[in-house]
């Protein structure tokens, strides 16, 4: 194995923030992305961390990312939302996908926690059938739903 998987540090923002636009731009919404390198240091690195974060990390250089936070499910109590797993174009194949998915299923068991759950995009062929032959349940019947800031405000106003 060429690379080393390890918790995120400081250091490693600018390389996130770069795997996190170019997962955008693999999911066809390279102008979604709006948070900066100022925001991933706040939110993950100050005195209430709002995510957790392993790297992949090959020769110095952060390859994959794998970035979760807590939540709590009304159904089973403690669970993981897993973000964004993410290995850089030319180092997928490698097992770091595999190693950082891993590493967290890990955290999640050691710290007790009930579920781990994320989204897929359903053309995302090879990481559905990555997931399905890990034992994961893919929920083809639910949909995600999201209100962005934008709606948000509107809805806040109109009511």
């Amino acid at each position: 194995m060429s690379f080393i998987i390890r918790e995120g540090q400081e250091k490693d923002v600018q390389a996130v923030l770069d795997l996190i636009t170019e997962l955008a731009v693999f999911e066809k919404e390279p102008e979604a992305v709006e948070i900066t390198v100022e925001d991933l240091l706040r939110d993950g690195f100050s005195d209430a961390p709002k995510f957790k974060l392993f790297v992949a990390e090959e020769h110095n250089v952060v390859i994959g990312i794998a970035l979760f936070y807590e939540r709590y499910s009304t159904w089973k109590g403690k669970a993981i939302h897993l973000e964004d797993l993410m290995v850089t174009e030319s180092k997928r194949k490698i097992g770091a996908g595999k190693a950082l998915y891993s590493a967290v299923l890990k955290y999640a068991y050691e710290n007790n926690f009930n579920r781990v759950a994320w989204e897929v995009i359903d053309w995302n062929i090879n990481a559905v059938n990555f997931y399905k032959s890990t034992g994961a349940t893919y929920l083809n019947d639910w949909s995600v739903v999201q209100m962005d800031k934008e709606n948000l405000e509107k809805y806040i106003q109109n009511n």
